[in-house]
Formats: structure tokens, sequence, C-alpha cells
């Protein structure tokens, strides 16, 4: 297999090759206008996968795979191992009462997604759940901005982000989701049981159809003239409240 770093790969064979060896592929590109035999292999394979995919000019694979021989395609392999979500939720409901999950709607910004990692670990959450297409990759510099902590917190990769919350619903985990489309604030939810907070996209926010699913809405009090926060620094404000009263009551017992 053909590297020109950890995380990429290029080549229609050896991307393949990756593929059936089951190595987590982050996202495939692909050369505009590509076709041939081999190319459909690939294509086929990947969608059997369900791998993103973005459908790019050949100089971005020129750039990606440092001018070699890439025949049309570049792939980036996660750095980090995912976790099967049933099997890291049957674990955590087997040693904690009061589980705390992160869910990412589509977050598309890797320093977002890095910084994000870095205050879930900071503030014990037992897993953050991802979509596998849309969401921002796990590479170099989501490893970077999360200073190691992707290794750290168990991240799983699901095929819609709705079955992951009714998986998690029918374990009798309550989900919340960061939103201004609520007159609930932060400090009205109790956190201080089962729950799982829901983030939404930069730019979108959470999915409205997934908003219809939720448990509880609740937004961050915005005193100053600047009507929304970075979602990161937002996902922050949310874990803390979220360990503010998990320490209280347990000071108390």
């Amino acid at each position: 297999m053909t590297e020109t770093s950890t995380t990429t790969i290029f080549g229609i064979r050896a991307i393949i090759e990756a593929i059936e060896s089951g190595s987590t592929i982050n996202k495939v590109y692909l050369q505009k206008g590509l076709r041939g035999n081999l190319f459909y292999e690939l294509d086929k394979i990947i969608k059997t996968n369900k791998i993103s995919t973005s459908t790019v000019p050949v100089e971005k694979l020129n750039r990606l795979s440092k001018n070699q021989n890439h025949q049309g395609a570049v792939a980036q392999i996660s750095p980090v191992e995912f976790y099967d979500l049933e099997e890291l939720l049957e674990k955590i409901l087997d040693k904690n009462k009061t589980p705390l999950f992160l869910i990412l709607d589509q977050l598309s910004d890797v320093r977002n997604f890095g910084a994000i990692i870095r205050t879930a670990e900071c503030t014990g959450v037992h897993g953050i759940i991802i979509q596998k297409n849309g969401s921002a990759p796990v590479n170099a510099e989501t490893i970077k901005t999360s200073a190691g902590a992707a290794f750290k917190v168990p991240i799983c990769k699901v095929d819609h982000i709705k079955d992951a919350m009714f998986l998690l619903q029918a374990s009798n985990i309550k989900i919340v989701a960061a939103t201004e489309k609520t007159d609930n604030s932060i400090f009205d939810i109790n956190f201080n049981q089962p729950v799982a907070i829901i983030m939404g996209s930069e730019h979108r926010g959470v999915n409205p159809s997934v908003l219809k699913m939720v448990d509880y809405k609740a937004k961050l009090p915005l005193l100053g003239e600047i009507a929304s926060l970075n979602v990161s620094v937002a996902c922050g404000a949310f874990l803390y409240e979220s360990v503010r009263q998990r320490v209280a009551v347990s000071s108390k017992q």
C-alpha cells in the first residue's frame, strides 16, 4: 500500500485493498470524470461500505498525493479506531449510573471537532457519536487540536444519527439538544441523569428532523449583541453545566 503519510493513501487498487482489509477510511477523494472498470469496482465498494466521498479537480489530488501517481483517487485513513456504539453503550451502562454522551450532528470543521474532543475528555464524556457521512474527519489536525484526547475518548461512527438516538433512548438516556429554537435555558435541564447532549453543525445547527426526536431542548443565555457562539465554545458550556450539577449532587452524598 502506497502512503504519503500515516493517514493518506493513493491509487485505486491501494484504496480498494485498504477498505477490504478493514481500515477505517475517513473520506475518498475522486477525480472528476473518472471512468474505467477499476474505478467502478472502487465506486461499488465505497457505496457498499457507506464511505464518504468528494469529487474534486485533479489539482487537489496532486496536492494530496504530493504529485505521485494517484490514478484519480486519494483516501484519508483515520489514525484512531472507532468503537461500536452498541458494545460501548453496554459497557458504559454496566459501570456508570449516569452516563454522559455527546452527539455531533454533522459538525464539519476539524478544529472545532478537535476542541470539542478535548473538552469532552476533560469533562468525563463516556463517548462521542458522529455520523459516517457529512462529519468532520478524525485526521492529524483533529488530533493535534484535541491535544491527544482523540485517543482517550471513545468515538463511534454510525450510519445515521437518528438510529443512535433511538438506541440511546431505548436505554433510558435522555437527549438534550443545544438549540436557539426554544425558550428553555440550559439551567432548566437536569443533567444529573443519563444524558446525551447533541450539538449541531456550524452553519445549520441541529437538523430539524433530529430536533423532533429529542427529549429536551435548551439554549445558552446570550447577553451581548452577537446572536450565537462558536459550536465548540457552546459545547463546553453545556458539558460544564453537566459537570457542575453532577459535582454538586455528589458532594452532598
